[in-house]
Order: C-alpha cells, then structure tokens, then sequence
C-alpha cells in the first residue's frame, strides 16, 4: 500500500482546487474521490479538519491498513485525532443512517458562499451538509426572491437557508427527525432567518404532509424533493423505494406546485430511471450537469431533474 502515493495526489488536488474554493468562498470540500484503484476512499476537507470516507468493495482494506492509513494522514496534515474522522461506507438501509457514531463530538461551523453551515464529522455517517448539491442549493436561492420554497426530506436545512437568502418570502422545512429539524433551525439562526414568522418546520412523514397538504389546497412556488433511496422509518406507515415509489411521490409533490411553480427533484441512488409516466405530468429537464460541482466530477453523486406542471 503506497501510502506517500496518496498523499501526494491529495497534496496534488488540493493545491488545484484550493484556488477554486477559495474564490467560491468555500471552506468544505472534495479532496480525493476515489482517484487510485488501490484507495476506494473519498476525503473531504471542512475548515481544519478531513472527513474520510472507505468504499466496501470485494477486497476491502484491512483494519491494518486503516490504522496505517489515519496515522499518515495524522502527520501529513498535522491534525489532532478529532480532526479527523474515518468512516466505512456501506450500503444504507433504514434506520441506520441516523445511528449516532461517537455521541459527545463537538459541532463546528463552516462557510459556503456567504453562509455558514453547522457540521459534525464523528456524531453520524453524513456531517450535516452534503457537499455535492452546493451547485443546486446555489439555484434555489437564485430563484426564490418573493417566493415561497417547499424543502421536502429536509435534512439539515442547508437548502432552506439558500432559499431565505435569496428573498424567499416564506420556507417550509419538512423532515421525519427531530434531531434534524432541530439543526435546521440552528443553520437558519447562523445566518440571520430565525423570524417564525416566514420560516415554518414540519416534523412528518413526508408522504403524509404531502397529503395533509393536498387536502389544504397549499400550494408553493418552489419545491425542493431530495428522498432517501430507501427507507423503512418505524415513523412511517410503510417502507419508502425511490425507484418504485417516485411516481406517486413526484404526482403528489407536483399537486403541491402553484402555477409557474417549479419542483427540483433529486436522489443518489446508482442506476436510478425517471419514470416515463412522469412526462405525462410535468415538463421535465435533466439538470445534473449543471447541479454537480467541480470539486464531484470524477464520481457522479447523484442525478437531479427540473419539473414544472405541463
């Protein structure tokens, strides 16, 4: 294992993409995505600290070598052991992706354009803000000035902020966990959005508020749809596919869209096929290429579609 390899194609990446952050005002980043066969890893930068993740694959690396692995890094980038968090990416399935990792991990904050973004690299698989859908966030809040935004499997808020900073006149945040729903409040108060009064949270079962909301006759001009690949929730009536579930999902999140109102829907789930039904529903355009930043291009992280009511 050619460990001094590694580091100096991250050393490599990071002095390219280092000049690029730093005129994006990003201080949260892909380093390394999988670049060297021998090294399925993927290694972000937030702020000071690294957060790597291991790819399971048919011969995966070996405790020796991890030990190995975070010792080099550890003295590459001088960093203290709570700078750095190492992972082994699995296969997600329900409940599992929420499981706490080291629970007394202290948060920090990072930017992106202007915004700050509470994140913490130990305390759960993902950190809080998925770096990949910068570039999306960053359409959202080009297009939400006197709008009011939908953010539908919510996570932590991050596109809601965006919204709010780009004028939206009212937010509603939806998300199954309180955990996140709590965090999401805490990025929209980081950045100045904390008036309850044009930024509302729903702790629900995405599925039944689109319903509730149905029923309501609510409407939203601008829609966020960003749903795990699979969940089986014990919160949640019955398990959630986004392959074999998407139709009635997108039909009901489309129910929901004002006239002129449009919808972005995305998900990371590998082979992923829009149903052709959906066409019969909205105008539908692929936008991945312009969703994916610069920093994600070697491996495609997730595929994201720009719908607006036929």
């Amino acid at each position: 294992m050619n460990l001094q390899a590694l580091l100096n194609r991250i050393d490599k990446n990071r002095k390219h993409l280092g000049k690029w952050a730093r005129r994006e005002g990003l201080e949260a980043y892909r380093l390394y995505d999988r670049d060297m066969p021998e090294f399925p890893l993927a290694i972000d930068l937030y702020g000071e600290a690294l957060h790597v993740q291991v790819f399971e694959r048919k011969r995966p690396l070996e405790d020796e070598q991890l030990l190995l692995l975070r010792d080099a890094l550890l003295e590459h980038f001088a960093l203290s052991p709570e700078q750095l968090a190492i992972k082994t990416r699995r296969r997600q399935r329900g409940l599992s992706q929420y499981q706490k990792l080291v629970e007394s991990a202290p948060s920090f904050t990072v930017a992106e354009r202007g915004y700050r973004f509470e994140v913490n690299l130990h305390r759960y698989l993902d950190t809080g803000l998925f770096l990949d859908h910068r570039d999306t966030r960053y359409l959202i809040g080009q297009r939400a000035k006197g709008k009011s935004f939908l953010n539908l499997f919510a996570y932590t808020g991050s596109f809601t902020v965006y919204a709010a900073g780009g004028g939206a006149r009212r937010t509603v945040t939806v998300d199954m966990s309180n955990t996140y729903q709590e965090w999401s409040k805490r990025n929209l108060a980081l950045n100045g959005f904390g008036d309850p009064r044009r930024h509302h949270f729903a702790q629900s079962d995405v599925l039944a508020f689109l319903q509730q909301m149905r029923e309501a006759k609510v409407r939203f001009d601008l829609i966020m749809l960003d749903p795990p690949s699979f969940s089986n929730s014990k919160r949640m009536q019955a398990t959630f596919d986004v392959q074999r579930d998407q139709f009635e999902l997108l039909r009901d999140t489309l129910d929901l869209l004002a006239p002129g109102g449009e919808l972005f829907f995305s998900n990371n789930r590998q082979g992923f096929r829009l149903d052709d039904q959906i066409q019969e529903l909205a105008q539908v355009e692929e936008i991945t290429s312009r969703t994916v930043p610069q920093d994600f291009k070697r491996h495609q992280p997730h595929r994201c579609w720009l719908l607006r009511r036929s």
